[in-house]
């Protein structure tokens, strides 16, 4: 890009209209009957309320087409798969893939139909993921799907990077256009950060260190969970010192873990199917903001039609249907089963018994099973949670539950289903190193709030 470039204010529009649409349905907050909530929750409820009935068979078919696919391919190698990148990336796997979609599409059968051990379809185990959980996931997989292009390809990207590479570089070791992921996790929804996070990996704009750290870090669920949270503990009283406090110990984890292992052992090189992307060296006669607004400008001029950012958007939405749902199906079953019908999760609270009556948090013995329970799923520690007397206590696990970040039901499912180089070994490590950082945190918080 020639510094000296000149843009009409049309191809300024391409860049700020897009990009202000893609904040507002992914981003912005809104205040609507007396709740905070965004355009994708709308999306989401929306669907709920009108194919809500639909939506855990369209979950099924979903994952019988990923699984028949693999089998298809391995047995028939179809050529029209084979030689097409897209869909051989989706069916061409190896077979760590093949047991996970079978053992999911057992599940998602056994869930719909409601047969076989009660232990796998049961409202808590394989039911909740089916009928619960993948019925909101795949709406907002196809709404986020056909956004995601809006922030990706406009410029929008491009203009952060730029003004935000001298506070991402040196304080959490990270390019600046990874402050758009992280905005749209903290804001928006993990789930989308994670996509987001994972595209941008593929393109090679993240080094595998660097996409290992979005990916684990800033992937927080959106605002309105967290207020489900608060329901389900009866605190939605306290809602700007609950956020003020995740916001708090999110940061200082976010300082910390990209310093330690296993995020600080991932190596500084780039996927291996991508053409690295590296960060320009910014004129020293042109302000940030006016370089952004260039390299910004530059992106958008590159939009000639409409047809390949809808072609991107198919591609997002076929690939999380179709690699990300089958393994939230699977491990999300494995995880609830384990946490409802073996005592595995109070066994491994144990530890932090002793802990929590060091941080003098009140009924210890009855919070520590919540602290490790959230692996398996997010909601579990406010679930077990809400039956504690003490309010500063349920403060406590409402927050840890969300700082926590990784829980397998969701955000670690679709982190092994990404392209991502993390595995289960260092999802458990995160999830307990992000424990014991951010527990300390909270309690302190929670005695000068209480």
């Amino acid at each position: 890009m020639h510094e000296d470039k000149s843009y009409s204010i049309g191809t300024y529009l391409k860049f700020i209209i897009p990009s202000l649409l893609g904040i507002f349905l992914l981003m912005v907050p809104l205040y609507i009957n007396e709740e905070i909530t965004l355009v994708v929750a709308i999306w989401a409820d929306f669907i709920e309320k009108y194919l809500g009935h639909m939506m855990p068979a369209i979950a099924v078919i979903l994952i019988s087409i990923s699984f028949i696919g693999v089998l298809f391919t391995k047995f028939v190698q179809p050529q029209f798969i084979l030689v097409n990148d897209f869909l051989r990336s989706l069916f061409d796997v190896g077979p760590i893939v093949l047991l996970t979609r079978t053992v999911a599409v057992v599940f998602a059968v056994l869930a719909f139909f409601q047969v076989g051990p009660e232990f796998i379809w049961s409202e808590n185990t394989g039911g909740n993921i089916l009928f619960g959980l993948l019925t909101t996931l795949v709406a907002i997989f196809f709404f986020a799907g056909y956004v995601l292009p809006l922030l990706l390809d406009f410029g929008l990207l491009e203009l952060f990077g730029t003004l935000m590479r001298k506070i991402m570089r040196p304080i959490f070791t990270l390019p600046g256009r990874s402050s758009i992921d992280s905005l749209v996790s903290w804001l928006g929804d993990g789930t989308i950060g994670v996509m987001l996070t994972n595209k941008q990996y593929e393109e090679g704009f993240y080094t595998k260190r660097e996409a290992a750290v979005i990916g684990t870090t800033f992937s927080l669920v959106s605002i309105d969970f967290t207020i489900v949270i608060l329901l389900e503990l009866d605190l939605t009283h306290m809602f700007l010192p609950y956020y003020g406090t995740i916001v708090i110990a999110g940061l200082v984890a976010a300082l910390i873990m990209p310093r330690i292992p296993p995020l600080s052992k991932k190596l500084d090189t780039f996927y291996e199917d991508a053409e690295p992307q590296q960060e320009e060296e910014i004129p020293s006669h042109i302000s940030l903001f006016a370089w952004g607004l260039r390299k910004a400008a530059d992106r958008a001029e590159k939009i000639k039609s409409a047809v390949p950012v809808f072609r991107g958007g198919t591609q997002n939405v076929l690939a999380m249907w179709l690699e990300v749902v089958p393994v939230v199906m699977a491990i999300g079953t494995l995880a609830t089963i384990l946490a409802e019908y073996t005592p595995i999760f109070t066994w491994l609270g144990a530890p932090f018994v002793p802990i929590l009556n060091i941080l003098q948090i009140p009924e210890a013995s009855a919070a520590a099973q919540t602290v490790v329970v959230g692996f398996a799923d997010m909601f579990l520690p406010a679930i077990l949670g809400s039956s504690i007397e003490s309010e500063m206590t349920r403060f406590v696990i409402g927050t840890l539950s969300v700082t926590q970040l990784i829980y397998m039901s969701e955000v670690g499912a679709l982190l092994l289903g990404s392209k991502l180089p993390l595995n289960m070994k260092d999802l458990i490590i995160i999830f307990l190193l992000r424990t014991l950082i951010t527990l300390p945190i909270i309690a302190v918080m929670a005695h000068l709030i209480f």
